[in-house]
């Protein structure tokens, strides 16, 4: 029993050391920087090569003849143009008739005035 209560004090005591944070302590001196060390030397350039030579230009082939121009050949004759037939008579025209006489116009009649008489049916 004895051993039991020691062990729940133990993990009571790390449980609640776990909730507790204590403040930093102050900050140490700095350390002294260290020295640069020499700068190397700067290698020399090379040489530029040679240029190489432009090789020469080609001849040029001469040029071919022309053929010659065949001949052209003889024109034909050009035939005869044929004679123009005739153009017939004109017919006469025909004689124009005669108009018949205008006829005359009836005789009005005259207008006479009457009484109306209306019947009524029966």
């Amino acid at each position: 029993m004895k051993f039991s209560k020691l062990t729940a004090v133990a993990i009571m005591t790390l449980s609640l050391s776990a909730c507790f944070t204590l403040p930093a302590g102050p900050a140490g001196p700095q350390g002294a920087t260290g020295d640069t060390g020499a700068k190397g030397n700067t290698g020399n350039t090379g040489n530029t090569g040679y240029t190489g030579a432009t090789g020469a230009t080609g001849s040029q082939g001469s040029t071919g003849n022309t053929g010659s121009t065949g001949y052209t050949g003889a024109t034909g004759a050009t035939g005869d143009t044929g004679a123009t037939g005739y153009t017939g008579a004109t017919g006469d025209t025909g004689a124009t008739g005669n108009t018949g006489a205008k006829g005359n116009t009836g005789s009005k009649g005259a207008t006479t005035g009457g009484t109306v008489v209306i019947v009524p049916a029966h």
